[in-house]
């Protein structure tokens, strides 16, 4: 959904009278629950009314503009969409329009569609003309009314302030889908848009577009080992193509150089970091560089295994552990993915490594040591144990300290495959991870967040979610004993609340009567019988998502409380008081944060609920 939309018309008159930009910046809070950024503001005053003095001197005053687009599925937004009928066919057309402010611009040496550019600085971004062909794809595939018309979207990147001559270098990159126009070629662009798009309304067409059904997003753990032994199934946009390149060119120049790189890249839930490595993987396996990817989590790792074993027997065993590196070649593999590195610990001795075996390295120190080309994936918002080291920061002064360049990719105001922008940022609000406390939440049309007035209602509402063929699970916090399986292999009803009860999922790894095991709780379809916590959850992605506030974490007054008694997590419980605090808002921050389609949330605590319900207009109303 666009956050505006109207005719190439009322684009120019509004744009003439300044009205156009207040209404984008309110449209934005209500949608987005902030405010737009000054360059935010600035790129809309500067670059609309370049566009829509274009479309006027084309003759297209009808057309219909969507401005700032949402892409289905996803939080990401084209700058603009024209809709209409094609000059010749009479065919609905559409053209993606990326509006950039760039005066100059050159290609990262080694690379052809990324970009050094003016005035930000050493930092890459995607080339303009890859990243508007790339919004074209993703909204061919993922929109039905488009997937039967090949020729129906095409893309064009406007840089209104540059002339040919300083941004040469970018028309090296050829794409039979999008194309490059300066304020050189503002003529040029004008007769392709007529060759696009007629002068008829275009009311029609933008109507076909914003009401057709979106196919299904693909999650991550169903396309692994395509992705990894085929290629393609994902399409990375925008930063996540930055990180992937980036990583390219380093393994590419790391046996030349005598220097390494170090790639760390952040981003919150959904913002397609293990996509990134699940791509890499392939792609270099692909190309003959020894690569090996490697996490702080047995879950995770473990429904990597299985799930990529079932293609190919040989590739599990690239799927490694942090503290398997403390005893490697230094620099014996080209590349090191290290996903979900939030999990890095202070050290990698296992429990049942002698101490005199022990490294005196770091673990950040050692797998930097272990590969030409670490890569590091995480979110800083995921440390959800004491001991859990990974941090920008602490990346980036033991890679210093080693004498390595460092390059950062932030895909924090990138897109969610599924899920909503606007729903994390109100669980940092909820939880105090960013400030001005809990807000409202609106409804919208991506994403549904309920609240439940008690277990049996939240779990009745997901079981009919799940045999309708979604994906469902529910979580809760660490507050009840976790007991192994009775000698009949029957599981503990742990989670008791009132008359309810239901289990923890399976501790071990072996499957008893129909429960899967621990690390395949999140993807074995048997798994919606069981309660996940915090470390089978963490790193999964699915459908709908129930999350339990436990007494470990309750609202009192007007702040969040976090009470250690309330926990069973004993190793959580030794941090001090204010590590605790922080570990309880990152645990429910990530427990939230599963869900694609949508979240049911309760609160065993009356006061809890009553805050949870204030904020959250909409109960559980029956499925049909």
């Amino acid at each position: 959904m666009p956050l505006l939309r109207m005719s190439a018309r009322a684009l120019f008159d509004q744009c003439s009278d300044g009205v156009l930009f207040e209404r984008l910046a309110q449209k934005y809070r209500s949608v987005l629950f902030q405010n737009p950024s000054s360059s935010e503001r600035r790129s809309w005053e500067n670059s609309l009314p370049a566009l829509a003095e274009v479309l006027r001197d084309a003759g297209l005053d009808d057309v219909e503009v969507l401005i700032e687009h949402q892409l289905p599925l996803t939080s990401l937004r084209a700058d603009v969409v024209l809709a209409g009928s094609h000059p010749t066919t009479g065919r609905p057309s559409y053209v993606i329009v990326e509006l950039k402010q760039w005066s100059e611009a050159q290609l990262v040496p080694g690379t052809d569609n990324l970009c050094l550019v003016g005035g930000m600085g050493n930092r890459p971004a995607l080339h303009p003309v890859a990243q508007v062909s790339r919004y074209c794809d993703y909204l061919q595939d993922f929109t039905n009314v488009l997937s039967v018309q090949e020729d129906a979207v095409a893309g064009v990147a406007y840089l209104h302030y540059a002339v040919d001559r300083n941004v040469s270098e970018l028309f090296r990159l050829p794409d039979a889908r999008a194309q490059l126009f300066t304020d050189t070629s503002r003529g040029e662009l004008i007769k392709y848009l007529r060759t696009r798009l007629s002068g008829l309304d275009g009311s029609p067409e933008g109507d076909s577009l914003l009401t057709s059904p979106h196919a299904p997003s693909r999650q991550l753990m169903r396309a692994a080992a395509a992705e990894i032994i085929d290629g393609g199934e994902f399409l990375l946009m925008d930063e996540q193509e930055v990180a992937a390149r980036l990583v390219k060119r380093a393994a590419d120049l790391s046996r030349q150089s005598d220097q390494k790189e170090v790639i760390v890249i952040s981003g919150g839930p959904g913002s397609g970091k293990s996509i990134i490595a699940l791509h890499l993987m392939g792609h270099l396996l692909r190309n003959g560089r020894s690569v090996v990817h490697a996490t702080g989590s047995k879950s995770f790792t473990t429904t990597l295994r299985h799930i990529v074993g079932t293609k190919d027997g040989r590739i599990p065993k690239l799927f490694r552990y942090f503290f398997d590196f403390s005893d490697v070649e230094r620099n014996g593999l080209d590349v090191l993915i290290c996903d979900e590195a939030h999990r890095i610990r202070q050290q990698s001795a296992r429990r049942d490594t002698y101490a005199g075996h022990r490294s005196s390295r770091r673990q950040v120190e050692e797998l930097i040591d272990a590969a030409r080309v670490p890569v590091f994936l995480l979110d800083e918002h995921q440390v959800v144990r004491p001991g859990e080291m990974g941090r920008v920061e602490t990346i980036d002064e033991a890679a210093h300290a080693r004498g390595c360049i460092v390059r950062h990719v932030d895909l924090n105001n990138q897109f969610r495959c599924g899920g909503s922008r606007a729903y994390e940022h109100w669980v940092l609000r909820l939880l105090g991870l960013e400030p001005g406390g809990p807000i409202p939440w609106q409804p919208e049309e991506n994403f549904e967040l309920l609240v439940a007035e008690s277990p049996q209602e939240m779990e009745s509402y997901l079981r009919d979610r799940q045999e309708s063929g979604y994906t469902s699970r529910m979580t809760a916090g660490f507050c009840w004993q976790w007991s192994d399986p009775r000698i009949d292999g029957s599981l503990v009803d742990d989670v008791a609340i009132g008359a309810w009860r239901r289990p923890w999922n399976l501790r071990g790894e072996q499957p008893i009567n129909g429960a899967p095991i621990s690390s395949l709780w999140a993807t074995d379809p048997s798994g919606f019988g069981q309660i996940g916590c915090i470390y089978t959850a963490q790193g999964f992605e699915y459908a709908w998502n129930g999350v339990i506030f436990g007494p470990d974490l309750v609202w009192r007054g007007n702040r969040w409380r976090a009470v250690p008694e309330g926990s069973k997590d004993h190793t959580v419980k030794k941090a001090t008081p204010k590590e605790f605090d922080h570990l309880m808002r990152n645990t429910y921050k990530v427990l939230l944060t599963r869900g694609l389609v949508g979240t049911v949330l309760y609160s065993t605590d009356r006061e809890t609920r009553a805050m949870l319900a204030n904020l959250i207009p909409t109960g559980i109303n029956p499925v049909p």
